[in-house]
C-alpha cells in the first residue's frame, strides 16, 4: 500500500474502512451508564480477560529493564499466583481494593494485573507522596491489602492500619508467588461499568482527588491503541492484523501511578504483544539516551521537562535514535516555540513529535496533533481522538460555536465512573447526560483544539480574563527564558494583577545579568494587550517544582509570595 501525496484523502478513506460497517474497529451507538454514544462493536468487557489472551504471546518480551527481561509467559504465570495467593490468603474479590505504594519495577506490574485477576480495584498511591499524603490516600481508598517497597515501608509501617494487610514488594510479594505458583483463579464475574483502577488527580492547584476507572473506561483505551497502531501500519505500507503482535518497543519513564503509565503504556502493549523498557530509579537524561538506543525504543512518552533537557545535551549525535517513530509529549500541551526548537534540535524531532491533550478523568488522551499538525496548526493539540465528542460551553452550559472560547467538555467511554467517594465533586465535573467538565479553557479551530488555560487558574483583571498560558508563550519565546509560571494575586483595585515567575536559562547570552524585569515587561508589552503584562515579577535559575508527570506545580506559588517592584 502507498500513500498518496496528498495523505488527508488516503486517511479519510483508511477511517472509514477500519470503523464502518464490517471493519475491525466498527463504530457503533450503544448505551453507557443510561447514555448513548459511540463504542467499538468488536470489543473485551473485562479487563482480567487481556491477562489470559496475553498467554498467546508467550516467550515474548513484555517488561524489560537493564536486570530483567520478562516474558509475556512468565508474567502472566507470576501475575496469576499472586492472584491466588491475594484471593485465597487474604479473600481479597471483586471491587475490593488492592493498593500499591512503590517506584516503577516490575513487581507493580504484576500486583497491578493480579489484581484485575479478580475484579478488584487497583489503587496507584504516589510513590513521591510523603507521609500525610499516603495517610491520606490509604484512609480515602481504605485497601484491603497495599503493596509496599522498602523505601516507603517505614513511613507504612509508623501509621495505623489495623484494617489493612501490607505486603511488601521485595520479600512478601515473591514468596506468594513462589507458595502459590502454578495456581490460576476463576476468571471474575464484572461487568463493562464495574471499578477497574482508582488513581489520583496529580492535585497541582489544589488536593489530589480520586478519580475511579472502569472495566471499560481501561479497554476502550486498548482498542484506541489498537487503532492506532492499525492506522501507523497502514500508513507504513504494512497490513494490520488484530491477534498478531508487534514488534514496537516502548519506553515508560513517567510513574506507573498516572494514566501515561499504566492505562496508555502497560496495559495496551499486553494486549499487542509489545514490549516496555521501563527505566527504574531517577529519569537520567543519559541513561534514557543509552536505553533509546540499546533497546532500539519505537515509543516514547515523555513529558515536557525531559525534552526540555535533551535539548541541552551537546553530543545528542553520538547516539543512535533513529529506531524512535513516535514521541509523544504528555502529561501539558507544549508551545509552538517549544516544539519548534525540539524539531531542529533532535535528531528524531522532524518527523516524531506528537503532542496530545490528557487528562486523569478521561484515561487517554481527549485529542491527539500529528507531527504534521504540530507544524501547519501550531499551538493546538489536534483533533477529538475516537469516540470522543468535543464541546466548547459557557460557563451556563450552552454550547459555544467554533471560534469561541470557553469550557471543554467531552463525552466518550474513556470518561471515568466518577470521583471515588465524592458525590458532590462528581457531580459538579460529570453532568447527567456524561459530559465531562475539564475545567479547562479552550477554542474550537478548524475542528482542532486549542487551550487557553484552566479555569482555575484565570486572572480576572477590571473585568478582562486572562489566561496564564497566553502570558507564559510570550515569555517562553524569548531566548533567556527557560520556564515560567503566570497567576495572579489580589489587588486592592484591579480584583487581581499577574505575576510572573521567570526561570532564565544560564547558557543564554541574554541572561548573563542583562534580563532585567523592566527588559521582561517592555517584551511582553510589544506583544500582548497593557493589561496582560505581568506587574510583578520574580527571575531565578532555579527550576520550577513538578509533581510526578511533569506538570508544573502552580499551587507552590501563590502570587502573594512575589516580592514586590
Amino acid at each position: 500500500m502507498t500513500v498518496p501525496s496528498d495523505p488527508r484523502p488516503f486517511l479519510d478513506q483508511l477511517i472509514s474502512r477500519l470503523t464502518g460497517r464490517g471493519g475491525d474497529f466498527e463504530i457503533v451507538m450503544d448505551d453507557v451508564l443510561g447514555t448513548e454514544m459511540p463504542v467499538m462493536r468488536n470489543r473485551d468487557r473485562a479487563v482480567a480477560d487481556l491477562l489470559s489472551q496475553s498467554l498467546a504471546w508467550g516467550e515474548r518480551e513484555y517488561l524489560v529493564t537493564t536486570e530483567r527481561r520478562i516474558t509475556f509467559a512468565e508474567h502472566a504465570r507470576e501475575a496469576y499466583a499472586l492472584a491466588a495467593a491475594l484471593r485465597e490468603r487474604y479473600g481479597v474479590s471483586v471491587g475490593d481494593r488492592v493498593a500499591i505504594l512503590s517506584a516503577n519495577r516490575p513487581e507493580w506490574v504484576t500486583a497491578f494485573w493480579a489484581t484485575q485477576a479478580l475484579g478488584a480495584i487497583t489503587v496507584g498511591l504516589n510513590a513521591w507522596w510523603v507521609r500525610p499524603e499516603i495517610e491520606f490516600g490509604i484512609r480515602c481508598s481504605r485497601p484491603r491489602v497495599v503493596f509496599v517497597d522498602e523505601q516507603r515501608a517505614d513511613t507504612v509501617s509508623a501509621m495505623d492500619m489495623s484494617d489493612t494487610i501490607v505486603l511488601t514488594i521485595e520479600e512478601d510479594l515473591p514468596r506468594l508467588i513462589g507458595e502459590f505458583n502454578g495456581s490460576q483463579p476463576p476468571p471474575p464475574r464484572v461487568d463493562e461499568d464495574d471499578p477497574a483502577v482508582l488513581l489520583y488527580t496529580s492535585g497541582t492547584s489544589g488536593d489530589p482527588k480520586g478519580a475511579l476507572h472502569s472495566q471499560r473506561n481501561l479497554l476502550a483505551v486498548v482498542d484506541y491503541h489498537r487503532y492506532s497502531d492499525a492506522i501507523a501500519a497502514a500508513w507504513s505500507g504494512e497490513q494490520y492484523t488484530r491477534g498478531v503482535p508487534s514488534d514496537t518497543r516502548h519506553l515508560l519513564t513517567s510513574s506507573l501511578c498516572h494514566i501515561t503509565s499504566l492505562h496508555n503504556t502497560v496495559v495496551p502493549r499486553l494486549a499487542t504483544g509489545s514490549a516496555v523498557v521501563m527505566n527504574q530509579g531517577w529519569v537520567g537524561i543519559r541513561p534514557v539516551l543509552e536505553l533509546l538506543e540499546s533497546e532500539e525504543i519505537t515509543h516514547w512518552n515523555a513529558v515536557p521537562s525531559m525534552a526540555a533537557r535533551m535539548l541541552e545535551i551537546d553530543d545528542l549525535d553520538q547516539y543512535d535514535l533513529t529506531s524512535l517513530i513516535r514521541f509523544t509529549l504528555s502529561s501539558e500541551p507544549s508551545t509552538p516555540e517549544f516544539k519548534q526548537r525540539i524539531r531542529e534540535r533532535l535528531p528524531f524531532g522532524s518527523h516524531t513529535v506528537v503532542d496530545s491533550y490528557t487528562i486523569t478523568e478521561c484515561s487517554t488522551s481527549i485529542s491527539v496533533a500529528s507531527a504534521l499538525e504540530n507544524e501547519e496548526y501550531p499551538g493546538t493539540v489536534g483533533q477529538p481522538v475516537i469516540t470522543v465528542s468535543l464541546e466548547i460551553r459557557d460557563p451556563d452550559g450552552g454550547w459555544l460555536p467554533d471560534g469561541h472560547a470557553g469550557e471543554v467538555c467531552v463525552r466518550s467511554p474513556f470518561v471515568m465512573l466518577g470521583y471515588w467517594r465524592d458525590d458532590a465533586a462528581t457531580a459538579e465535573t460529570i453532568t447527567a447526560d456524561r459530559w465531562l467538565r475539564t475545567g479547562d479553557y479552550g477554542v474550537v479551530e478548524g475542528g482542532r483544539l486549542r487551550l487557553v488555560g484552566r479555569r482555575a487558574d484565570l486572572i480576572e483583571q477590571n473585568g478582562e480574563a486572562i489566561y496564564p498560558s497566553e502570558v507564559e508563550r510570550v515569555l517562553e519565546s524569548h531566548p533567556a527564558v527557560r520556564e515560567c509560571l503566570v497567576s495572579g494575586t489580589p489587588h486592592p483595585e484591579w480584583g487581581q494583577e499577574v505575576c510572573a515567575v521567570v526561570v532564565l536559562n544560564p547558557a543564554s547570552p541574554e541572561a548573563s545579568g542583562v534580563v532585567t524585569k523592566e527588559r521582561l515587561t517592555a517584551y511582553v508589552a510589544d506583544r500582548l494587550a497593557y493589561f496582560k503584562v505581568p506587574t510583578r515579577w520574580r527571575l531565578t535559575q532555579n527550576l520550577l517544582p513538578r509533581n510526578t508527570t511533569g506538570k508544573i506545580i502552580r499551587r507552590r506559588f501563590p502570587g502573594d509570595d512575589l516580592p514586590g517592584n
